[in-house]
């Protein structure tokens, strides 16, 4: 890990975004609340704040930082659904990668949550894509 004892604590913030691409039926159903395993994106919320808090455990040379706050949010678009999590923290190193897993899972959770609307017919996935996972600003001071 890079040593960062000589940094001061200062207020970080990061947000990243990232985008599923689902069936029409699948985001119908998400709309409507009558996906079979439950609220889709009330269980992508509570993942992506895991896996914020448990960032270091995800990607080995993060360090364990304390966070401060954690908004996510959800967008359903023309063919899917847009996530954005910003994170907070106030400490001597950034907050992005929590940002980025945050993201990460909360799209995972929801093709987890829906995976049975999106298969075909021999069982894979044609439409379903996760894509475009960034970092959309983050801020040190």
């Amino acid at each position: 890990m890079v040593d960062i004892s000589g940094k001061p604590a200062v207020p970080r913030t990061a947000a990243a975004s990232g985008f599923i691409h689902l069936k029409e039926g699948t985001l119908e159903k998400i709309k409507a609340g009558e996906v079979p395993k439950g609220d889709v994106l009330a269980v992508a919320q509570t993942a992506a704040i895991l896996a914020v808090k448990r960032t270091p455990e995800l990607i080995p040379l993060t360090h364990p930082i304390s966070i401060t706050g954690v908004d996510v949010s959800f967008k359903l678009e023309g063919n899917g659904v847009r996530v954005n999590v910003e994170v907070r923290s106030t400490g001597q190193t950034g907050v992005e990668m929590e940002a980025l897993a945050g993201v990460a899972s909360a799209l995972l959770t929801v093709w987890d949550m829906v995976k049975g609307l999106e298969k075909d017919e021999a069982g894979q996935y044609p439409t379903t894509a996760i894509a475009d996972v960034k970092v959309i600003r983050k801020f040190k001071g």
